[in-house]
């Protein structure tokens, strides 16, 4: 059976949005280092390998907004699908205090591989979800660590990422404030890396768009995620239709 680096949910959905998942899981493929980028376990259960809690959300999300969804298949360590291709943290070495072994001494040819079979298809299937949607509005789910190591705790429940188009990510911010929540404003940190996922997929077309950071610790559980789904689903929905876009 032919490995995916993808996985489209729900393709045929009539809802306009298009919800992806760039970092949706902490799968080594096999032919990476035979599957282990050499870390221990404990570490690729961190949020150095993926984005907890991302997956879950994504999947509900995009099932309430009758939309479809797009999950990448490989960590982010074997190759970041939310960075340009010539992006020197494309493929991390140090994340976070950690060293990547399997990366640390990966030469341009393993890095054109992994590019060619896992980060050009996951943008190839991004780009073909979003041309078969009539005016697509882009939703990327990530979600971020509560605390990096010798840092500060971070307070933010949701973070609100946007780059220059914050037509819809305004509006969205203001109306999770509303909501009670502790919403950042471009943080835990700014919403725009030239050829990132949204930069490619939405900014480049004039598509709206918003990228919502979702603090881990609140999403870590399938309860958790069936929450904040359902929440972000009504404040979605009704921000796009008040916007006119």
């Amino acid at each position: 059976m032919t490995y995916e680096p993808f996985e489209i949910i729900g393709a045929d959905r009539p809802g306009r949005w298009l919800v992806a998942c760039d970092h949706a899981t902490n799968n080594i493929p096999d032919w990476v280092h035979g599957g282990d980028l050499g870390l221990p376990a404990a570490d690729m259960c961190r949020h150095i390998a993926y984005d907890i809690g991302a997956a879950g959300v994504t999947r509900r999300l995009a099932e309430a907004l009758n939309s479809p969804a797009l999950l990448s298949r490989f960590s982010r360590l074997v190759c970041d699908p939310n960075r340009g291709e010539d992006d020197p943290t494309i493929m991390m070495r140090l994340y976070d205090g950690t060293i990547i072994p399997g990366n640390r001494n990966a030469d341009e040819a393993e890095k054109e591989e992994r590019l060619q079979r896992l980060y050009r298809p996951y943008h190839a299937a991004y780009a073909d979800l979003a041309n078969k949607i009539d005016s697509p509005v882009i939703c990327a789910v990530h979600s971020f660590t509560p605390r990096l190591n010798g840092r500060h705790p971070r307070p933010w429940e949701i973070g609100v990422l946007y780059a220059d188009d914050d037509r819809l990510a305004l509006p969205f911010m203001e109306a999770s404030r509303a909501q009670g929540w502790c919403t950042g404003d471009n943080q835990p940190y700014p919403g725009h890396l030239p050829g990132d996922a949204v930069d490619r997929h939405a900014l480049r077309y004039g598509r709206p768009n918003v990228l919502i950071e979702l603090r881990q610790d609140l999403i870590a559980d399938e309860a958790g995620q069936t929450l904040w789904a359902n929440r972000l689903a009504t404040i979605l929905s009704d921000t796009l239709a008040q916007s006119g876009l």
